[in-house]
């Protein structure tokens, strides 16, 4: 039972670990840190990121809990990140200061419909923000590693606009909180009755359930 109990909470420490990365990550930028040990933190925090779901559901942990949990700690280290980039290369910020005022506005949105909705951000983990995570953690590495921003950073914002809008049609498809809805094709089969993937209508049945009682 021990055994099993640790096993239940790698995930979280996992994404915990990741949310503490990120401010070490600005500790590490106002220190004058190498580049290339920020730019380890990126990686350590996308090796976290790939693994604690692939543990997770290897362990049959894999709850809306934690899934929702994964997504906060996601949030909270691409703040830092970006936080740490303002501290060390503000010329990006200035270069691409139209995108960053969009992706904010989208971001806002959608985190103030989903708690207007459901008490709650959304936990979509759609194939556009899997794919979104790894251009933005590849490019973000490379800007730390190098010293200078490069064609990736404005790609990820553009990626991070689309991603929330997707999630904020998602939110507004979906009658009850959903987790790991892979497409807004997903979302409407979902809407309509016809949801195929399993962890979607686990978490939408769980979500009616707790809001009958």
């Amino acid at each position: 039972m021990l055994k099993s109990f640790r096993k239940e909470w790698i995930p979280w420490g996992m994404a915990s670990g990741r949310a503490l990365l990120g401010f070490v990550l600005i500790a590490g930028q106002r220190s004058n840190w190498n580049g290339y040990a920020l730019a380890g933190i990126i990686v350590m925090a996308l090796v976290s990121d790939i693994y604690d779901g692939v543990l997770a559901r290897r362990w049959g942990c894999d709850t809306a809990g934690v899934r929702l949990f994964d997504s906060m700690a996601d949030t909270l280290f691409y703040l830092c990140v970006g936080i740490a980039l303002w501290i060390g290369q503000p010329q990006i910020w200035r270069t691409w200061g139209g995108l960053l005022a969009g992706l904010l506005a989208a971001e806002v949105s959608r985190f103030a419909f989903d708690f207007w909705k459901y008490g709650k951000p959304g936990s979509y983990h759609s194939y556009l923000a899997k794919s979104l995570g790894l251009v933005l953690a590849v490019g973000v590495t490379a800007t730390f590693a190098m010293g200078r921003p490069n064609v990736l950073i404005p790609v990820a914002l553009c990626m991070a606009i689309a991603s929330n809008l997707e999630n904020l049609a998602m939110s507004i498809m979906l009658p009850v909180w959903t987790r790991d809805v892979k497409t807004l094709r997903a979302a409407w089969s979902i809407r309509k009755g016809t949801g195929n993937g399993k962890g979607e209508m686990r978490g939408s049945l769980h979500s009616a359930a707790l809001r009958s009682r």
